[in-house]
């Protein structure tokens, strides 16, 4: 495994890390997590991600539970959890101070923990003050409940808002930002973001780079009976993987195997190996259901270094999807 340090700050993370959307509580429960983490931990894997709303609160039950089964010391993880989606009450969603407060003792709860290294502001609250987000986040900070604060889809212009009023207002500003990134997908983080990394030192840490198992090559075929899109809940993905926009995807996917072949890896490993070559990514969150998919994905670290610039010129070309490219990714 590699380290990357998480923005300007001092924290390192694994350049892969392990997530818990969809499966914990939906595919997976507490043995196969137990599983699943070790397999990522055992491979040099620190970083565990987790949200309040995943499962309803399901996932991080889980992965609390696996984590004090495994007997893992938490000095030695970067644990998360996301706040927005808290519940059904009047006052369990969005960032005021009063659920940014409550939402990460319930989480912290749930995972039988005394604090997390990060926390997220899940998505943008329209409704919220962002100084009253701002100082809630600098406020569990001083309280010992976590150690940074971050968003997560946040517009540049929310982030900037945020790190303007804490500068100005003598409190932490975000540090990290959790964004989708992969082939498919790909403008906020190489472009929208590109001022941040230098300005105000923002570290990512980016989700799907698989884009929802588009880019393994699984949904080639049509639609594997084992998919997500087949639980209950996750119709939405059905149309991500079968709409026109996913036909021309799949295409490219399928000449994108052909690359991966000539490296000797996986379309997955290929794909995920991609993210990682952006220097700006602090850590690629990857998720899975099965053994062999942790296995699988953890190799994708070694697959960096064969992806020369002609490789990545032959991917490219491929995909005729990219925006302006920072000049160290030419």
């Amino acid at each position: 495994m590699k380290y990357r340090y998480l923005g300007n700050s001092g924290l390192q993370v694994s350049a892969l890390s392990f997530g818990s959307w969809v499966t914990f509580g939906s595919q997976v429960d507490i043995d196969k997590a137990i599983e699943l983490m070790t397999i990522a931990y055992d491979a040099g894997v620190n970083f565990f991600d987790n949200a309040e709303v995943y499962s309803n609160g399901l996932a991080e039950t889980i992965m609390g539970e696996a984590l004090k089964k495994t007997g893992w010391k938490q000095k030695d993880l970067v644990l998360s959890t996301k706040i927005f989606w808290g519940g059904e009450g009047l006052n369990e969603r969005g960032l005021s101070r009063k659920h940014i407060i409550e939402g990460l003792d319930g989480s912290l709860a749930r995972m039988g923990v005394e604090y997390v290294d990060l926390i997220f502001a899940h998505r943008p609250d329209i409704h919220t003050p962002i100084e009253e987000t701002v100082r809630a986040f600098n406020h569990v900070i001083n309280q010992g409940k976590a150690f940074y604060w971050g968003t997560s889809e946040w517009s540049a212009q929310q982030i900037m808002q945020a790190y303007a009023i804490a500068r100005q207002e003598h409190l932490i500003p975000p540090l990290m930002e959790q964004s989708q990134y992969n082939m498919f997908h790909r403008d906020r983080i190489e472009m929208e973001y590109q001022r941040l990394y230098s300005e105000i030192g923002l570290g990512t840490t980016i989700w799907s780079p698989l884009a929802s198992g588009l880019l393994t090559g699984k949904y080639n075929q049509g639609i594997p009976e084992d998919s997500r899109a087949n639980l209950e809940g996750y119709e939405w993905l059905l149309k991500r993987f079968t709409d026109e926009k996913a036909k021309a995807q799949i295409e490219k996917v399928i000449k994108l195997a052909s690359v991966a072949e000539i490296i000797d890896c996986t379309t997955a490993q290929l794909a995920i190996a991609w993210c990682l070559l952006n220097p700006n990514v602090s850590t690629v969150i990857t998720g899975a259901s099965k053994a062999s998919q942790v296995k699988d994905n953890m190799k994708a670290i070694d697959i960096v270094d064969k992806l020369t610039p002609e490789v990545v010129e032959t991917i490219e070309e491929i995909l005729d999807n990219k925006p302006e490219m920072p000049p160290d990714l030419r």
